[in-house]
């Protein structure tokens, strides 16, 4: 997070680069003259030459800010011209300094010995201007790449609210009609009992954001909620089995992610039957993989013309929500059930809550 903070600043950035960078050159410098037994006097003049060369550096700051959004042909102009004449200072206050304290001052016949070795400054400069630019572009790309993933990250998360909710308007429009049948049958109880399953319901998918995770077992808690409400329309017609392990029950799932897989089978397998059917929830830990499977009695996909679809609504959108949230960390597939029906698994990594 320090570090964070610190690539956000950018002046404060600025500033302990290029201290850290002259301070660097310094201490090369000094390593050198050692190496070559030079005077006491001679540290000094690398010393006051580091100083110039910082004051440089930030003078240069100063010119590429004011040409940075520029053609790339404006900004090599505007670089190579002012590293090309502050060179011709910062060289001849080099060799003067080195004159008047390490040579006693002595002068050089000609006055083009006053910027001997200004290619060596020119190079220093423009390593130093080269570095500026680079590390500029990085942060300018690292920021436009955060912005691009939050607004990805935004879109996926409208569509994640949009493939949840999509479905709510039907099983709410089926209960609401169950119940209104109930009211005119005189069963005023059951119909009583299936608001109050409905309100449940509803809370908890509105106090769940579709984003979020919760435990299995918590899951399982809302869809016995959901599938009391639909045992008022079905009763015995459906009958419901489960087959929970113990160590899956912690597993983190994404919210009412098996609630529109158990209202397509209601929808295919057990509402066109007069017999009803079976519907069979299991959960088991394979491995790292949390496997959840919902089986059903009814034709199964294709079978008639009461057999499922496999691009239906409920697992179109289940579907495309697994992958926006686990990519190719999961598995979404479809079979024929033993002896008749739809078996639909679901492989996603096994998770638990730390805290």
């Amino acid at each position: 997070m320090k570090v964070d903070r610190l690539v956000r600043d950018r002046g404060r950035l600025f500033w302990i680069l290029n201290l850290a960078g002259w301070t660097g050159y310094t201490l090369a410098a000094w390593m050198g003259a050692l190496a070559h037994e030079k005077p006491e006097s001679y540290f000094a003049v690398i010393s006051a030459v580091a100083v110039a060369g910082l004051i440089i550096s930030i003078l240069l700051r100063l010119i590429y800010r004011q040409i940075w959004g520029r053609s790339p042909l404006t900004l090599a102009i505007g670089m190579l011209i002012p590293c090309y004449i502050f060179s011709f200072g910062w060289r001849w206050l080099n060799n003067v300094l080195y004159w008047n304290w390490v040579k006693d001052g002595w002068r050089p016949e000609h006055l083009m010995d006053f910027v001997s070795g200004i290619l060596g400054s020119f190079y220093i400069l423009l390593c130093w201007s080269g570095l500026y630019f680079g590390i500029k572009y990085y942060l300018q790309l690292q920021e436009q790449t955060e912005q691009t993933l939050k607004a990805t990250s935004a879109a996926h998360q409208a569509q994640l609210k949009m493939l949840r909710y999509q479905l709510n308007p039907h099983f709410l429009f089926n209960t609401l009609n169950a119940i209104s049948t109930l009211i005119l049958d005189g069963a005023n109880e059951t119909a009583n009992k299936a608001v109050s399953r409905l309100s449940d319901f509803l809370r908890y998918t509105l106090d769940n954001d579709p984003l979020s995770r919760v435990t299995l077992g918590s899951e399982l808690s809302a869809i016995d909620l959901y599938l009391e409400i639909e045992k008022v329309r079905f009763g015995d017609r459906l009958v419901i089995e489960k087959s929970i392990e113990a160590k899956a029950q912690d597993a983190l799932v994404p919210s009412l992610i098996l609630q529109p897989l158990i209202e397509n089978a209601i929808k295919y397998a057990i509402t066109p039957s007069e017999e009803g059917g079976t519907l069979r929830i299991s959960a088991r830990v394979q491995h790292k993989t949390l496997v959840l499977q919902i089986s059903d009695s009814g034709p199964g996909l294709g079978n008639g013309n009461n057999g499922q679809k496999s691009s239906g609504v409920g697992l179109k959108n289940t579907r495309e929500r697994l992958l926006q949230l686990y990519g190719d960390g999961q598995a979404f597939t479809l079979a024929p059930n033993e002896p008749s029906g739809l078996r639909i698994t679901i492989n996603i990594p096994y998770e638990v809550d730390d805290d």
